[in-house]
């Protein structure tokens, strides 16, 4: 089973400090080694998650430390974390799980970040006809234990074509649905940390299979996919 290693802590906190090319370039063999270990640190979590969930082409996808700089003010050249998504594979398996690597903010997530228009209506049109059982998610006590409340982004106002008066117009206000679970760096880099991912990510599995249902059939129940 792999671990995270200090050693990958101590490259993430020394980027943070250096965010330059010439320090990267020098260091680049230190950052190969803490990738590696991210890479297979995340082999270790898939495994485990392909007991109990089916992972688009059974593997996460580990992103870029380079950041795109083109469109933000922001003009430092590399990330201060590694970051991977999986995707549930079929249309009959709907979300994503998500883990970011940062010392002091790492964080396991998931969940459904900006659906697609068609997608974002028909979560909220069963959110406006019947909310409990969304809401009976949320308020389960592994859910809390996990995330607390639901995060994601929303609308200052009610969405279009809903009342603002809506009882459930918190809930309508939702543009992403996301789920997370913050670690310590003392927590990320224990022993049993995979099983821990590995747990959450089992605990989104409520949430996942209410947006999986609702966004596979129609107002009627009728499957559509």
């Amino acid at each position: 089973m792999s671990t995270i290693e200090k050693s990958t802590f101590a490259f993430l906190k020394n980027i943070a400090k250096n965010n330059n090319r010439d320090w990267f370039t020098e260091n680049k063999p230190h950052y190969q080694t803490a990738l590696a270990n991210f890479k297979s640190f995340m082999e270790t979590v898939i495994n485990q998650v392909s007991f109990h969930d089916e992972i688009e082409g059974n593997k996460a996808k580990v992103f870029r430390i380079y950041r795109d700089v083109r469109f933000s003010k922001d003009k430092t050249p590399y990330k201060t974390n590694f970051s991977a998504g999986m995707q549930r594979a079929t249309k009959l398996r709907r979300g994503g799980y998500y883990i970011s690597i940062q010392p002091n903010n790492t964080f396991v997530g998931g969940g459904f970040f900006q659906p697609e228009k068609e997608d974002l209506k028909r979560i909220r049109q069963d959110i406006a006809a019947n909310a409990q059982e969304l809401r009976n998610i949320i308020a389960d006590e592994n859910f809390q234990a996990l995330f607390g409340n639901m995060d994601g982004q929303q609308l200052k106002t009610a969405p279009r074509d809903f009342p603002k008066d809506h009882p459930d117009i918190d809930l309508l206000r939702y543009k992403s649905f996301i789920v997370r679970r913050p670690f310590t760096d003392k927590e990320v880099v224990a022993e049993n940390f995979a099983d821990e991912v590995v747990r959450t990510y089992q605990g989104m599995r409520p949430f996942f299979d209410y947006m999986t249902e609702v966004l596979t059939t129609d107002g009627n129940g009728e499957v559509i996919v």
